[in-house]
């Protein structure tokens, strides 16, 4: 069996889902395509290991496509201060400053994703296919891609959209390259019970060894990552959660307060940028594009604006008569994500360098510059605005406006 679409979706995480809810309702066929299906959410589980700080940018996008109110319905926690320290200097970041009521909010990521499918039932031109794997993709940019899937049917794509990750199959396959290194440093994600009620702020300390950082999440409850070299997080890994404990309480700052370990996992860091974001009938979104440092957490952040801004163009093609694989509408979505994106990513470098960097000249500017940003109003507020993705040339996804 055969189905034609305008757009095939390859992954149904947050951003293909995000991308998905964004094209609701519109003239296009889409059909989004995911392996594995999150778990159902229930109050009472434990939280994730995976959590994403989302910016208002992001919040803004899922609110217009509909998704927010299935997040809030499941769990959330806002969070309205943000400091970061080190040996001498210190700021501490408050959205009363800029006269918000927070600057993010920390939520699971299977929370986001289980919204936005949710979400993706009410729109009639979506199909959601899932579980479901896929046998072999073909590729020509001179006709449909197609795609074969497990139970052998096959599906056409005028555009074939990778939102499969870093490790990205679509990407791959139409061979779209990337420049990638390794920054030699793997994070160790820790879910925490904590002796503190709900707390309203993350926060973020610089050592030699690494970043050590705290993000609430809702009640008695958080969320630890302890950057270290890889022999390092294997170390600490393989101890029993009680001595883990004993050694996250002797390496982390008083302010963590006392914390009981219940659940772990680590992954590499790692940098990735494609060559390239389009090519006739296929677009990069989200970590199939790029992969970036996740000290400040922006992420999942510069995935919904992917999705916002390639939702965006797609719309406005299918107003004009316009086919989805058209190369000059693909070439807009590039022109709008991938500097912005090297941007981004191109600072986190910068700022990884600077705060990993041991040398005497440099550890001193570094302190001199946190403490500096805590007595210049105007420099701290312009990084948080920068920081909440409230500033800048957004999409209208991210800007609150409807594009269907």
């Amino acid at each position: 069996m055969t189905q034609n679409f305008d757009v095939v979706i390859v992954g149904g995480g947050m951003v293909g889902a995000a991308l998905a809810c964004s094209l609701g309702d519109s003239p296009l066929q889409v059909a989004v395509i995911e392996n594995s299906p999150p778990q159902a959410f229930s109050p009472d589980q434990p939280h994730d290991l995976r959590v994403s700080a989302l910016s208002m940018a992001s919040k803004a996008i899922l609110e217009t496509v509909g998704a927010w109110q299935g997040i809030e319905q499941r769990r959330l926690c806002p969070f309205r201060r943000m400091r970061v320290w080190e040996t001498a200097g210190d700021t501490e970041f408050r959205s009363d400053d800029i006269n918000f009521p927070q600057l993010g909010y920390i939520v699971e990521n299977r929370v986001i994703q289980l919204a936005l499918l949710e979400r993706l039932a009410a729109f009639d031109n979506i199909s959601l296919i899932s579980p479901a794997s896929i046998q072999k993709i073909e590729y020509s940019p001179d006709r449909f891609s197609h795609i074969t899937l497990g139970d052998q049917s096959v599906l056409t794509a005028k555009l074939l959209v990778a939102a499969d990750g870093g490790n990205s199959r679509v990407r791959q396959t139409v061979n779209l390259g990337v420049t990638s290194w390794d920054y030699q440093q793997h994070a160790l994600v820790l879910y925490v019970e904590t002796e503190y009620g709900q707390q309203d702020i993350t926060w973020q300390r610089f050592l030699p060894s690494g970043p050590q950082a705290f993000l609430p999440l809702p009640g008695h409850y958080g969320s630890l990552v302890w950057y270290n070299s890889p022999d390092e997080v294997k170390r600490l890994q393989a101890l029993s959660l009680a001595a883990l404990q004993d050694e996250l309480m002797a390496a982390f700052p008083p302010e963590l307060g006392q914390v009981k370990v219940l659940a772990t996992a680590s992954f590499p860091l790692k940098r990735q940028h494609a060559q390239a974001y389009v090519k006739p009938g296929v677009a990069l979104v989200g970590d199939a594009a790029h992969m970036i440092n996740p000290l400040a957490g922006q992420g999942v952040n510069i995935g919904f604006l992917d999705a916002a801004a390639l939702g965006e163009v797609l719309v406005e093609a299918a107003r004009n008569g316009l086919d989805p694989d058209d190369l000059k509408v693909l070439r807009r979505y590039e022109t709008m994500r991938r500097t912005e994106n090297l941007k981004m990513m191109t600072v986190m470098d910068a700022f990884y360098h600077v705060f990993s960097n041991e040398i005497l000249p440099v550890k001193i500017l570094r302190n001199l510059s946190l403490g500096l940003a805590e007595r210049l109003s105007p420099a701290k507020h312009k990084v948080m605005r920068m920081a909440m993705g409230i500033d800048g040339d957004l999409p209208k996804l991210a800007r609150g406006q409807p594009i269907v």
